[in-house]
């Protein structure tokens, strides 16, 4: 009896203390060789920008979501831009009278050859510290600021897509007289009708005052898409919305648009950002939990039966790896 009980130990003992302490050690080589890994500067740059281009049609698909998600709250936005533009003539006149000639300030020309093509008065002043942070982030080594920068320079991009060559493509509406309560004549392309929609003469692949190309502001859109992406990654709504919204006033008077460009622009942009982070998210967490797990569906087991016998004990060895 006494030795079927040392038997009967010896298998439930000793030898799953040893599988416990080979596997610990193997984890902690494996979780060593991955941070090795996601240290590598190429590496990271690499899946930063892989990331950008996987998650491209998870943007477009956030976008059409947050649309399509609530249509109650869809159409009431949608009767909220009705109504704007109803009053138009009223907040455009007071924008014009009362609000613009307060605002009397103008930024340094940071890039008076132009060098950026299609990049027009102090557009540098957003794009500049993208390039800055993305070229800062890569030097040292930095993912989440490659990220950032990486995000908002598509949501510059899909702001030029969506607001300057289709919705002011598709609306054509002509820009707003100015100063819209004035006496003065008014002259082609400019108008004091805020329905006045409709006026398709050609796809503007350039911002300005061109007729048909008011609605939605482009400027609005991208610099609030870009608001929003530093917004949700960095969690704080104070230093990017002061920042665009200063770099847009102090040219404020060149924004030839009706308020409810503005307002629109600014909504369209922010759906664009927060679309943009939501789906890079949801991308990075794909391919890292992919780096962990390569095909979690398949699921393989390695058995041994060792035979252990000692001066002490008679037993067998299980081991399993997996």
């Amino acid at each position: 009896m006494k030795i079927y009980s040392m038997i009967f130990f010896a298998l439930f003992s000793m030898p799953s203390f040893s599988q416990i302490d080979s596997l610990t050690i193997k984890n902690q080589k494996d979780t060593l060789k991955y941070k090795i890994k996601k240290e590598n500067r190429f590496k990271v740059a690499g899946n930063v920008i892989a990331d950008s281009f996987l998650s491209v049609p998870g943007d477009f698909s956030a976008m059409g979501h947050t649309i399509s998600s609530d249509w109650k709250r869809t159409a009431l936005y949608t009767a909220g831009i009705i109504g704007l533009i109803a009053v138009d003539k009223q907040t455009t006149g007071f924008l014009h009278d009362h609000i613009e000639p307060n605002i009397d300030y103008t930024l340094p020309d940071i890039d008076p050859k132009n060098r950026i093509p299609y990049v027009t008065g102090h557009d540098p002043y957003i794009i500049y510290p993208i390039v800055g942070l993305y070229a800062g982030s890569l030097i040292f080594n930095n993912k989440k600021g490659q990220v950032v920068a990486t995000n908002a320079a598509k949501s510059l991009a899909y702001s030029y897509v969506i607001t300057q060559l289709v919705l002011k493509t598709v609306t054509s509406r002509n820009r707003p007289h100015r100063r819209l309560n004035d006496n003065n004549p008014v002259e082609e392309p400019f108008t004091r009708n805020q329905w006045d929609f409709g006026n398709y003469n050609n796809i503007h692949l350039k911002s300005g005052p061109n007729g048909g190309t008011s609605f939605p502001s482009f400027h609005s859109t991208a610099y609030f898409a870009v608001a929003k992406v530093f917004q949700m990654e960095y969690n704080n709504y104070w230093i990017p919305y002061t920042f665009v919204t200063a770099v847009f006033l102090a040219d404020i008077k060149s924004h030839e648009h009706w308020v409810s460009d503005l307002l629109v622009g600014g909504l369209v942009g922010t759906i664009i950002g927060r679309s943009i982070v939501i789906s890079s998210r949801n991308q990075i967490a794909k391919r890292e939990s992919g780096a962990f797990n390569q095909n979690p569906k398949k699921f393989t087991m390695h058995k041994q039966l060792v035979p252990q016998i000692s001066n002490s004990m008679v037993g067998f060895h299980f081991i399993g790896s997996f």
